[in-house]
């Protein structure tokens, strides 16, 4: 109870920044030096849409506090875990935006220790589409302590998956702000992901059951650092399943998203949060990634820390992801579909 406690404490201490708007090149947001040394690439040489509304400060601010030590690597039912889960849903009240269910939370049915889901809602403003729900996801969970390394047994998971939940919590108080979504946005950050997507199942069976109408699920794992040597920002999971990429680059005018044929030697289109939706709803589900098997080496080991993280590519890729998901929010007609 002390360490809970203490843990609250600096909960509390953390605040959130101001932000402005409007349309930059890429190159505005992506710097030649990230913190710690380390080197942020260099821009693509096509300039896509976005809006300069995040930047290197506010990301790392958060994925420090998420991969600190004192979370103990956030594992699911952990004290740690319990923290962050009161972090994002301080974040999400402040920032205006509504419980789906009753309370911020959702308790895990599937799994044994007391776990939740966390998922904050916002309401769309056409009074038609506002019926049309879409998921922004990412796992907040860790796998807490392993086997020592050089004296540390803290698995922080600053890449996996701080990141993807970090690229989300952004999302929403850029939408919390703006209020720009046509379409209902139901953002969601599952427990127990790293016990067999566990959150995920949970939570996608619950809503199939209260008939949700869900038009697509869109999922951020392990953004942290940039893919290199590719000609697009990110890659999706499942990538000839659906338009997503047809449609989400031609939003961003250019080549934002990409198909990684690794992703789909090594099936990863169902083994993270995007697939339960999937299998229960049978729409786009997709997961957003920019860890390729090449570009880190730290997956599930103690060193998967804050400091490697490339802050000012996170904060290129989240303003370029806003008019992306706004599009998708806010065309007239339901453009993604299942090919």
């Amino acid at each position: 109870m002390k360490n809970l406690i203490a843990l609250s404490t600096l909960l509390l201490a953390y605040t959130c920044g101001s932000t402005q708007m409007k349309e930059t090149p890429s190159s505005a947001v992506v710097e030649p030096g990230g913190p710690d040394g380390v080197k942020a690439e260099m821009p693509k040489d096509e300039k896509l849409k976005e809006v300069t509304f995040t930047n290197a400060k506010e990301i790392e601010s958060i994925v420090r506090f998420l991969a600190s030590d004192e979370l103990k690597g956030r594992d699911s039912g952990s004290e740690g875990i319990e923290v962050a889960a009161q972090f994002i849903e301080k974040r999400f009240d402040e920032q205006g935006l509504k419980p789906y269910f009753q309370t911020y939370r959702d308790t895990l049915s599937n799994f044994k220790k007391h776990a939740y889901n966390v998922l904050g809602m916002l309401e769309g403003t056409d009074p038609v589409l506002k019926n049309e729900y879409i998921v922004v996801g990412a796992h907040y969970d860790h796998i807490g302590t392993i086997k020592p390394e050089g004296g540390d047994a803290i698995a922080n998971g600053a890449n996996d998956n701080a990141s993807g939940t970090t690229t989300v919590l952004e999302l929403a108080r850029y939408f919390a702000k703006h209020k720009t979504n046509k379409r209902s946005l139901i953002f969601t950050l599952f427990s127990a992901e790293e016990k067999g997507l566990l959150g995920s199942k949970h939570l996608a069976k619950k809503m199939k059951a209260e008939e949700l109408n869900l038009y697509v699920m869109l999922n951020f794992e392990m953004t942290g650092v940039p893919l290199k040597g590719k000609d697009y920002e990110v890659y999706i999971t499942g990538y000839n399943m659906s338009n997503l990429a047809e449609v989400g680059n031609g939003i961003a005018e250019g080549n934002l998203m990409g198909f990684l044929p690794t992703a789909k030697e090594y099936n990863l289109f169902q083994r993270s949060d995007n697939y339960p939706f999937y299998q229960e709803f049978g729409v786009p589900a997709h997961t957003f990634c920019t860890f390729d098997f090449t570009n880190f080496i730290h997956y599930h080991k103690v060193s998967d820390e804050a400091k490697l993280m490339d802050y000012y590519h996170m904060a290129g890729l989240v303003n370029k992801m806003i008019p992306v998901l706004e599009g998708i929010a806010n065309a007239p007609t339901q453009e993604i579909k299942m090919n």
